[in-house]
């Protein structure tokens, strides 16, 4: 995913939304917690293959499309219980 402050980009995990043909929706994974974003949703620890169990937070304000191409593996998938506080902010 592009850098938010600057050229370049990285590896960075998400949770893909949407898959539409050749290009899915996502919510970018962070590891810092940005209290004055909206819609900022805690992961448990370790849901996204971190082996330290650091936090990490879902961020659904900004969603991207994203190249299916550009994916390199699967981590894992969805807690429910995430996955419902997820489609409960997108009403």
């Amino acid at each position: 995913m592009p850098y938010e402050d600057g050229p370049g980009s990285k590896d960075r995990p998400c949770l893909v939304l949407v898959v539409r043909e050749d290009s899915a929706l996502v919510a970018k994974i962070t590891s810092k917690y940005h209290d004055e974003r909206p819609g900022v949703i805690a992961l448990p620890p370790g849901s996204v293959g971190d082996a330290q169990g650091r936090p990490s937070f879902l961020e659904t304000d900004e969603l991207r499309d994203v190249p299916v191409w550009e994916f390199r593996r699967r981590v894992g998938m969805a807690d429910p219980v995430v996955w419902d506080q997820v489609r409960h902010l997108a009403r």
